[in-house]
């Protein structure tokens, strides 16, 4: 449909909406309906014809009209709720004087209508409601996307997501099994007696993950304010309490790029325990999602744009250092710790890597870009270094790398988690390594939170923590190639005027 056939619809479809409030019939809110389509097909799909007509079933629907076929004095057309569409059938004879002509022919593809009548079945079997009245609840200003198949463009389908979830069952089938998988996240947690928090979204000091945090002004208190990155040093501060099991699942906001995998609001999942560690937690992380995927798809062994993710499987576990080693030829586990033999090897790459930069941080780059987008089935990465783990706590057999672990999964990251660094005097000197980064123009180092050690200083039990990025694991469950596709409402670049 061309722009300007667009505009023509609008118009005549305003001048029908004019007519409606000079009757005093626009708006109505006085419909009730017994039944959606879905109770009827659950209560009649088995019923035959001779059945229904002996039973003569009255049912009130309301809907939108999605297709319409005229025929004479008699007409077909389709009726969907959020469960569905349900068949209805319109004789001119059969409704109320003047209601066919003047009210179900001047319908459009769009309109909201409340239905009675009594169920049947037609010559080819299917459910339908024979209409004995007929009413017009919304006027749709707008005409849908033609032919009903969806809409073919994108980035429309993201803007207008109303749109898109009106005439594509698969784009609502992704959101509700978004809303499964938080429920099986949490039933999961739940039954293992883990407390959910809410910690705050605004934060003198945004904290719990390196990243570019947006900011905020607070005019009562004169201060700024920051959204959270993350919540993970709340979630401890109710450890240092007495609280020995605690997650929260909910937004964090992160200042960065739109792409296929971020967007600057998304949702995370971060869970701690007292009295375990990151092996610990690897095994319970890999259990949540086995089985959470089973809860929602119904297989813990999925197809995700071609290739297979078994989270069934035992997951793989690997070094950082073994990992870089393995998907770069020539580099050993001693140049790991070297940072002219990490940036040589990132050349022959054919990446530009900073040779100042200490050796860890070069693994890490190394990594990022040589293996990541290579670790396809389940694979926990270990063996942080410590100068890129600021929160974790140290490996006793080797302080310069901590017990932690990243998940990856389709050649992307998916969890994070770690032994936590309960040492406040270790804690403070990196927090103070940290604000030295950002003074020196590290956008996303920590800043120092002088509350938070002041928490540790009181004891943190033994914990280990991990959090989740629910909106990629739910892109794996739902096979969408871009996060977007998850998000009801993603974050856009602005429309440039045509």
């Amino acid at each position: 449909m061309s722009k300007t056939e667009e505009n023509e619809q609008v118009t005549q479809r305003r001048a029908k909406l004019d007519t409606l409030r000079q009757t005093g019939e626009a708006f109505p809110n006085d419909f009730r309906r017994s039944h959606d389509s879905g109770a009827i097909y659950a209560g009649y799909a088995d019923t035959d014809g001779e059945t229904l007509e002996d039973a003569t079933v009255k049912v009130s629907i309301a809907g939108r009209l999605m297709t319409r076929r005229i025929m004479g004095k008699a007409s077909f057309g389709n009726i969907r709720d959020e469960s569905g569409d349900i068949q209805i059938y319109a004789q001119r004879d059969r409704l109320p004087e003047g209601v066919y002509n003047q009210v179900f022919k001047k319908l459009d593809l769009g309109d909201i209508v409340g239905v009675e009548g009594t169920l049947f079945r037609t010559r080819t079997g299917e459910l339908t409601v024979n209409v004995d009245s007929l009413r017009l609840l919304v006027k749709a200003l707008r005409p849908l996307p033609e032919k009903y198949h969806g809409l073919t463009d994108i980035e429309t389908r993201y803007r207008q997501r109303y749109v898109d979830l009106l005439v594509s069952h698969e784009s609502k089938e992704v959101f509700r099994k978004r809303a499964a998988t938080v429920t099986a996240l949490r039933a999961f947690l739940d039954r293992r007696g883990y407390l959910e928090i809410e910690s705050p979204i605004m934060q003198p000091i945004p904290g719990g993950a390196n990243a570019r945090p947006f900011v905020t002004h607070h005019h009562a208190l004169d201060v700024d304010l920051y959204l959270r990155v993350a919540q993970e040093l709340y979630i401890k501060r109710c450890l240092v309490g007495g609280f020995e099991r605690v997650y929260e699942l909910n937004r964090n906001f992160r200042n960065e790029g739109l792409s296929t995998q971020h967007n600057p609001e998304f949702t995370m999942l971060e869970y701690n325990e007292a009295y375990v560690d990151f092996n610990d937690y690897m095994n319970l992380t890999e259990e949540m999602l086995r089985e959470v995927a089973v809860a929602v798809v119904g297989d813990s062994c999925l197809t995700y744009q071609g290739s297979t993710i078994d989270f069934g499987a035992p997951f793989a576990r690997l070094s950082m250092s073994a990992a870089v080693c393995e998907y770069n030829s020539g580099l050993s586990e001693a140049d790991c710790a070297d940072s002219q033999a990490l940036a040589r090897c990132g050349q022959r790459a054919g990446l530009e890597l900073d040779a100042n930069k200490s050796p860890g941080a070069l693994l890490l780059d190394l990594f990022e870009e040589t293996v990541e987008s290579h670790l396809i089935s389940p694979t926990f990465i270990t063996g942080y270094p410590a100068e890129v783990s600021p929160l974790s706590r140290r490996q006793a057999s080797n302080p310069d790398l901590t017990d932690r672990f990243e998940l990856f999964a389709a050649g992307r990251e998916l969890a994070n988690g770690f032994s936590e660094l309960n040492d406040p005097e270790d804690q403070a000197n990196r927090f103070s390594e940290q604000a030295r980064s950002k003074a020196s123009g590290d956008a996303e180092a920590m800043f120092y939170d002088a509350d938070y050690i002041n928490a540790l200083e009181h004891g943190l039990p033994p914990n280990a923590g991990g959090g989740l990025g629910v909106d990629r694991y739910v892109m794996i469950l739902t096979d969408s190639p871009s996060i977007r596709d998850v998000l009801l409402f993603p974050h856009m670049r602005p429309e440039t005027a045509d």
